[in-house]
């Protein structure tokens, strides 16, 4: 089964970290976040991805390039464009380092600088073919039980299955009685309403909700859908994070630092 990651925006809420590169390779642990994303879906099978690129999209696929062929012997075949890296090793070399590496395939596409994420996902339609994929972006990282979700999604027999996830607590919550504070809590560790936790299940006629370039997938399609009744949602009642600021990522990487990884159930 396909996964299209959207890997393509300019992440302007984290600039501090995406003036040189873009969001999907701000690292937490000394890895991009695309890396902790992908080795995500690989624990549960899903090993074939097609990658979304916009927004400084040659660092991606230098990442890629990078990865795949640091180690070992290349073959470089200027009239095919082709660089292949060869399993076999020269006498007396290490073998090929295999820790960035994935088992599936990974095909990189350029959807454009400024496509709009509905449109994204429509240019990757030829890379999807006429069956079941999962989507997700580059900018939460969680323990979503995958099987699980793909599961839910083919019981129900709908276009489009979204995870529902609690945020967590931005601002400090008061319990009021009257007008008298009962309670505080400072920043509590997630709320109790249900948001788009952006990991999809989709059928392949949702592409047809999507307008084109300018189209963005939580806007019009993701509404259509919802009147047509063919959206339904997967709730996910365990760890998810956004990482949409420094802040943000910076907590992540606290995280990683602590060895308490609630993500990480692939190490």
């Amino acid at each position: 089964m396909k996964v299209a990651i959207l890997a393509g925006g300019t992440g302007s809420r984290l600039s501090e970290q995406t003036a040189e590169r873009p969001k999907a390779l701000v690292e937490i642990g000394g890895r991009p976040v695309l890396w902790h994303v992908m080795q995500h879906y690989c624990h549960y099978g899903f090993d074939d991805f097609a990658i979304a690129l916009g927004y400084k999209g040659e660092c991606i696929r230098e990442y890629f390039v990078t990865a795949c062929t640091k180690r070992g012997q290349l073959r470089v075949s200027f009239s095919d464009r082709a660089i292949t890296a060869s399993k076999t090793e020269a006498a007396g070399t290490p073998g090929n380092d295999q820790s960035e590496l994935w088992p599936g395939t990974v095909d990189l596409i350029d959807t454009g600088a400024t496509t709009a994420t509905g449109g994204r996902i429509k240019r990757l339609a030829p890379w999807l073919g006429n069956e079941t994929f999962m989507l997700t972006w580059c900018d939460g990282l969680a323990n979503v039980d995958l099987a699980a979700l793909l599961q839910f999604h083919r019981s129900h027999g709908k276009l489009a299955t979204v995870t529902a996830v609690h945020p967590p607590g931005r601002f400090g919550r008061l319990e009021i009685r009257g007008q008298s504070v009962t309670g505080f809590e400072e920043k509590p560790e997630r709320t109790e309403q249900w948001i788009n936790g952006a990991f999809f299940v989709l059928e392949p006629d949702v592409l047809n909700y999507i307008d084109g370039d300018h189209t963005q997938w939580e806007a019009e399609p993701m509404q259509q859908l919802v009147k047509d009744n063919q959206l339904m949602a997967w709730q996910h009642d365990s760890y998810w994070q956004c990482m949409d600021t420094l802040k943000e990522q910076q907590q992540l990487q606290s995280l990683w630092d602590s060895g308490q990884i609630p993500w990480r159930e692939w190490l």
